[in-house]
């Protein structure tokens, strides 16, 4: 029995040996993500990260912070724990990449209804696996057990992420134009946002969520828990090869609200519908719930997880960075002048 047991603590629900045991368990995750500005171990009161700004004028620390929201009950329902962490990662990595900033570390936050800790370790081992696919640091985290408030079987997850860029080198809406070219970055699946809509439309609390569908290629529950691609590599890539002047990530909100947060006023962007790959779930989804086009549009990224926004002469240097990291991008529109932000022709 560990010294620190406490019979009091552990008779009210919660069990701190297992908070012990679950970061034990993580550790060789936590080690996959190793970088060279990572010092410390795990288990310590703070996440220490050695910052190297080398070749930088003026570093500046970019963060972001997310969840993977109702997605989780799909990781829930289907007892699969061990890619939601990815999403969470992906979540917050694919927002700071939109500046230009380079992801240096990251810690997450588990809350549960009990501390078990193979199932702590699994959602840690996913949240590793997307620090590794962005090139974190994975320094630090937190687990809590919430007996009374949340049930036995139910957790959240989020997570928080810095990254840095030279200011000089920072992308925001100031140099897009018209006459800019439109790239999409094809994303796998419905990522994570949209899901009280997607598990509503189908009903998912009732469906057979490992049955195969052909309209799918795959189960539904395969497809609803892919997780969500993370960006960093493919987009550091295009901007070393090519002038890039916006990017957005097509999170929630989908289009309307995310493209137009590289665009400045007085300026639209013409999209394509027909250069758009829009992957089967999202057709599914629309015929199954009859929703409108628009909304379909405003809550899901209907297969383009990123938007990159480049000047016309260097598409195809953008497009072949991206390919060489094995991301699919596709020319869908332009930059033209107009006050409507976003134009799906």
């Amino acid at each position: 029995m560990s010294e620190s047991y406490s019979a009091s603590y552990a008779a009210a629900g919660v069990d701190i040996t297992a908070g012990y045991k679950a970061v034990e368990l993580m550790k060789a995750h936590v080690a996959r993500t190793q970088t060279s500005g990572m010092t410390g171990s795990i288990g310590g009161f703070g996440g220490l990260f050695e910052l190297d700004t080398t070749g930088m004028a003026h570093p500046c620390l970019v963060s972001g912070t997310d969840g993977v929201g109702t997605k989780i009950r799909i990781a829930q329902l289907l007892d699969k724990h061990d890619t939601i962490g990815i999403d969470c990662v992906a979540m917050c990595v694919n927002d700071v990449i939109c500046c230009g900033a380079k992801p240096l570390f990251f810690l997450d936050y588990i809350a549960c209804g009990r501390n078990v800790p193979e199932k702590i370790a699994s959602i840690v081992s996913g949240v590793a696996e997307g620090c590794v696919q962005a090139g974190a640091a994975l320094v630090g985290g937190e687990t809590a057990e919430h007996p009374g408030v949340m049930a036995e079987d139910d957790y959240d997850l989020a997570g928080f992420t810095v990254g840095v860029v030279d200011r000089e080198k920072m992308i925001d809406n100031s140099r897009t134009r018209v006459g800019d070219v439109i790239l999409a970055l094809n994303s796998n699946g419905l990522h994570s946002n949209g899901f009280s809509l997607v598990r509503k439309v189908l009903d998912v609390e009732h469906a057979d969520l490992n049955q195969w569908s052909e309209e799918l290629g795959g189960t539904l529950g395969g497809d609803l828990l892919q997780p969500t691609k993370i960006y960093v590599k493919p987009v550091l890539a295009a901007i070393e090869a090519a002038e890039v002047h916006g990017i957005s990530h097509i999170t929630g909100g989908g289009f309307y609200e995310n493209i137009p947060r590289c665009l400045p006023q007085g300026l639209t962007a013409k999209i394509e519908k027909s250069a758009l790959w829009i992957a089967p779930i999202f057709r599914m989804i629309q015929r199954v719930g009859n929703i409108p086009e628009r909304d379909m549009f405003n809550t899901f990224n209907m297969g383009t997880g990123m938007v990159l926004v480049v000047a016309k002469g260097d598409a195809d240097k953008a497009v072949a960075a991206l390919n060489s990291e094995g991301q699919g991008a596709r020319i869908i529109g332009e930059i033209a002048a107009g006050e409507e932000k976003v134009v799906l022709c």
